[in-house]
């Protein structure tokens, strides 16, 4: 089974036959946090993204955009709001949006745009503030579940992805700052 935080890698692997096209689900969509540690003098709950622009802020961490779709939509949120040009020049890119939560809760970062699941997450939790970014200002992170064609437990990975279509798993979603989508496709 492969679990994606980007539906596109899943849709490929089915344009290249390597999956079971009818075992494609949506399982959550992320959401994107503006996060800093409790330290931090900045106001991210209220001065938003207006708080990236405080000169206190030297590193502002993101996950890679030219792979991780977290860090795209972190750079679409910054155009939003029409500050990306002002901060690239201190943007510092994890290889991965985890990756880029660690930049910031170590301090190697002032400030970070993360999933709203790591601000959740029990090891962050209490451990920083963070501002919503609105789901409007970047492209919807649908994250999706597919069945590899060879795989040696594919009855564990039916029971599996029809778990995550169950109340319980989208409240476990839920509570870690997803969204479930609606429909699927």
């Amino acid at each position: 089974m492969f679990l994606s935080a980007d539906e596109d890698y899943p849709k490929k692997l089915i344009e290249a036959g390597l999956v079971e096209p009818s075992s494609f689900y949506r399982y959550a969509i992320g959401r994107l946090v503006l996060w800093t540690p409790e330290s931090s003098l900045l106001d991210v709950e209220h001065r938003a993204m207006d708080s990236l622009l405080d000169p206190a802020v030297k590193k502002i961490a993101i996950a890679n955009p030219q792979h991780a779709p977290y860090g795209r939509a972190a750079v679409a949120a910054l155009r939003h709001y029409g500050i990306y040009e002002k901060v690239a020049d201190r943007l510092v890119l994890g290889e991965n949006v985890s990756q880029a939560a660690q930049f910031v809760e170590s301090g190697n970062a002032q400030v970070g745009i993360v999933a709203l699941a790591h601000a959740l997450a029990p090891t962050m939790k209490g451990k920083g503030r963070y501002w919503e970014i609105p789901a409007d200002s970047y492209p919807t992170l649908h994250q999706a579940a597919i069945i590899l064609s060879r795989s040696s437990t594919r009855k564990e990975a039916v029971e599996f992805l029809n778990y995550l279509k169950t109340s319980p798993a989208t409240d476990v979603f839920r509570r870690y700052g997803f969204s479930v989508p609606k429909e699927n496709p």
